[in-house]
């Protein structure tokens, strides 16, 4: 009989567990690649839908980096129609979307084996007080980087609206500062209330580099979700 209440005590805390993780539904960010020359840059990202859906979701991107914007044709998505079994994280449905447009990737000379230099990994579940910068060096080159998200952020739950820019500062091994600004402030997004840069990398040429954003998004039972989009420039 003990052993019956202390498993059953243990099932309790489980699924208390499971409804604090699922929350939200946070996606994962995958690196998919960049051209040999470093113009063209893939990723993707996939999760799970929030109870009581539980279905996989996954999405595909390609991004000419000169133009900041994506290639024609160059987003996909797919949402399964049932939901995960146990023990699986929806990794799967990104597989099989990646497997059934490989020309996409083709087509723009993606190489998979070609991921990013990185330059800077964020831990901090929270993104910099607005103002801070954050500092980072790519040691090949010598250069170093200083960079500053400055969002503007209108309105407050469902109704929430903001959109971003990057100031980017870039010290050579000689000591030339150059600026850049990168993204698209004049885009503005709904239900997106925080963003926080992950990741920071370069390609294999040293110049393209890609700062990869996490967003924080309001869900219609004002839950959070976090979704994943790149701001890219060609130095």
């Amino acid at each position: 009989m003990l052993l019956k209440k202390t498993v059953f005590a243990a099932l309790i805390i489980f699924l208390l567990s499971l409804s604090v993780l699922w929350a939200g539904d946070a996606a994962v960010f995958v690196d998919l690649g960049f051209s040999p020359d470093g113009r063209t840059y893939m990723f993707g990202q996939y999760g799970v839908l929030a109870p009581p859906s539980l279905r996989p979701w996954a999405e595909l991107y390609v991004v000419d980096v000169a133009s900041n914007n994506f290639v024609q044709n160059g987003r996909v998505s797919h949402t399964e129609n049932l939901p995960i079994s146990a023990g699986q994280d929806g990794s799967g449905t990104l597989y099989r979307l990646l497997a059934n447009n490989s020309p996409l990737a083709t087509r723009h000379n993606i190489n998979h084996q070609n991921q990013g230099l990185p330059l800077y990994i964020s831990r901090d579940t929270n993104p910099p007080a607005r103002g801070e910068r954050i500092e980072f060096r790519d040691f090949v080159s010598g250069r170093s980087f200083t960079a500053q998200l400055i969002p503007t952020i209108t309105g407050t739950g469902q109704n929430v609206r903001s959109s971003f820019y990057i100031s980017l500062e870039v010290r050579s091994s000689s000591g030339q500062i150059r600026t850049y600004t990168v993204g698209t402030p004049g885009i503005t997004r709904q239900r997106i209330e925080q963003y926080n840069i992950k990741r920071v990398f370069l390609d294999s040429t040293g110049t393209s580099i890609v700062f990869v954003i996490e967003m924080k998004r309001v869900a219609d039972n004002n839950s959070h979700d976090i979704r994943y989009m790149v701001e890219v420039l060609r130095f």
